[in-house]
């Protein structure tokens, strides 16, 4: 039975799940919700997620939701080469220190924007909003800096990450690919991944959900 991923196509967190899934050549059965709907109340969801956020796990009963923290998991239960999650203990805490800042502040930054229009009602973004995220783009830069990708020469799931909440990011604060050369080059090699597509196709849905709100 394959697991189960309860997401939103416009989430970047449900979509790094989805691609690290792909990377690896693991199935899962995707469940998709449009958030803004409160169509995810019916669902199991609330059930087994009390925070009731997307991307959410269900591996045969083992529950677990954050992105992060899923794809940590399948890459260590169904992974079947290191090169996404290093065995190396050096490597892989780069990995890992990368994934907690887009956790705690790549992607924090970024959803405090879209509760603002979610949930506070907003119908617009102030300059300050849109500076409070792009600040971090030049964290990102620094990162590229020693490498072709966030944590080294190789694609990890941190790039995978990261890469889907800038996705996100650039519909209101976009990335100045003058500003930072490092970001433009590696973007166009995370494009060429044979599972970008769910990343690109995403961007598109967050787009839409993104004019609605601020157009209601």
């Amino acid at each position: 039975m394959a697991p189960k991923l309860y997401g939103c196509k416009a989430s970047p967190c449900a979509r790094a799940v989805e691609m690290c899934a792909q990377a690896i050549g693991l199935q899962l059965e995707v469940e998709y919700f449009i958030l803004s709907d409160g169509d995810y109340l019916r669902s199991d969801l609330p059930k087994i997620n009390p925070k009731r956020t997307v991307p959410t796990l269900d591996d045969d009963g083992f529950y677990l939701w954050d992105s992060h923290a899923i794809m940590i998991y399948l890459m260590e239960r169904y992974g079947k080469t290191s090169s996404l999650y290093p065995e190396d203990v050096q490597k892989r805490a780069l990995v890992n220190q990368r994934l907690f800042f887009d956790c705690g502040d790549l992607f924090a930054r970024h959803i405090r924007v879209v509760h603002l229009l979610l949930i506070e009602g907003a119908t617009e973004l102030t300059e300050k909003d849109i500076k409070f995220v792009a600040e971090n783009y030049d964290i990102v830069e620094h990162f590229l800096q020693g490498g072709k990708f966030i944590a080294g020469n190789e694609v990890t799931i941190a790039d995978i990450s990261i890469w889907c909440t800038i996705t996100n990011s650039s519909a209101y604060s976009p990335v100045d690919l003058e500003k930072y050369p490092n970001i433009k080059a590696w973007f166009g090699r995370m494009e060429a991944l044979p599972y970008a597509h769910i990343n690109i196709e995403g961007r598109k849905e967050f787009e839409k959900l993104f004019a609605k709100f601020l157009n209601k």
